[in-house]
């Protein structure tokens, strides 16, 4: 099943997000690699697709997961929650319709 694992950040996670940035990219890819990945990305903190110092206010992941608890699993172990640059993370199954 489909879950959307949204999170938000603290305030001011540029920098916290900037240093472990490669190990949160890997595990996304590794979803990718694996067909699991629906879709990924930040929200920026300005209206802007390079917000620069503005930097991000959260999250969006959308993947496939056995189970919802395999997908907590998942996002309780994201770099960005373990380095400090999430404030919360919530996981809710996800079902897609369009496109």
């Amino acid at each position: 099943m489909l879950y959307a694992i949204m999170s938000q950040d603290v305030e001011n996670s540029l920098e916290k997000r900037k240093a472990v940035r490669p190990a949160h990219i890997e595990r996304l890819q590794k979803l990718l690699d694996e067909g699991r990945l629906i879709l990924a990305g930040p929200h920026p903190a300005i209206d802007s697709d390079d917000p620069g110092t503005n930097g991000f206010t959260g999250s969006l992941v959308v993947a496939e997961f056995v189970s919802l608890e395999d997908a907590q699993d998942w996002a309780n172990k994201d770099p960005y929650l373990l380095g400090g640059a999430y404030l919360s993370v919530s996981v809710k199954p996800f079902k897609k319709v369009f496109p």
